[in-house]
């Protein structure tokens, strides 16, 4: 599956979007992946998933387990673990930073794959890489279904991605003003208030 394969299957989902919208980065963007669209369809998810343990295995070889940063990083996390036949676990924020909870454990030196949704900056996925190094695990790579950042997002491990987009994102107070002048639209994945 390339690029344009996974750009069709969140097209024909209704999920890549153009307007004018807040990320959860904060950064504002002309495109948003409404991804929640693409995973609550179990076939659709399945065949990205299937297609990014594929890459993985074939990338970095067989790993020990994956681990995604919870909320959006947990569908495709736990899909991917299924065709990679590890187990899946997640990391949650507990007072601000990553950590494995409910049970979850890792065995020192395990390897780790750390599963996103979408990368943007990479800041979700290193503050996960560094839980999951503190937890004892060897993140042997990170793996993304979307890397929008083009390939510049730097996550301290080899990057595999599904597809690479570079979709432009701008600070709040530097937008080009073909964006400015677009009303922000709400995607419905968290409150504009927040960062908008």
């Amino acid at each position: 599956m390339n690029t344009q394969d996974v750009l069709n299957e969140f097209r024909e989902a209704g999920a890549l979007r153009e307007g004018h919208f807040v990320l959860s980065s904060g950064l504002h963007s002309p495109v948003f992946l409404q991804k929640n669209l693409v995973f609550m369809d179990g076939e659709r998810c399945e065949r990205l998933c299937k297609a990014l343990a594929e890459k993985i295995v074939a990338t970095v070889g067989p790993v020990d387990a994956a681990i995604s940063p919870a909320v959006g990083g947990i569908i495709p996390g736990y899909e991917t673990a299924k065709h990679l036949k590890v187990r899946s676990m997640y990391v949650e924020r507990v007072d601000g930073e990553f950590k494995l909870r409910r049970g979850f454990s890792v065995e020192p030196g395990e390897k780790i794959v750390m599963v996103e949704d979408i990368v943007t900056t990479g800041l979700s996925s290193r503050e996960c890489i560094a839980a999951i190094k503190a937890a004892g695990g060897d993140v042997v790579a990170a793996a993304c279904i979307v890397d929008r950042s083009g390939g510049k997002a730097d996550v301290g491990v080899p990057l595999i991605a599904l597809a690479t987009m570079d979709v432009p994102a701008y600070p709040a107070d530097n937008l080009p003003p073909e964006l400015a002048a677009l009303p922000i639209e709400d995607p419905g994945s968290r409150r504009l208030s927040n960062k908008g």
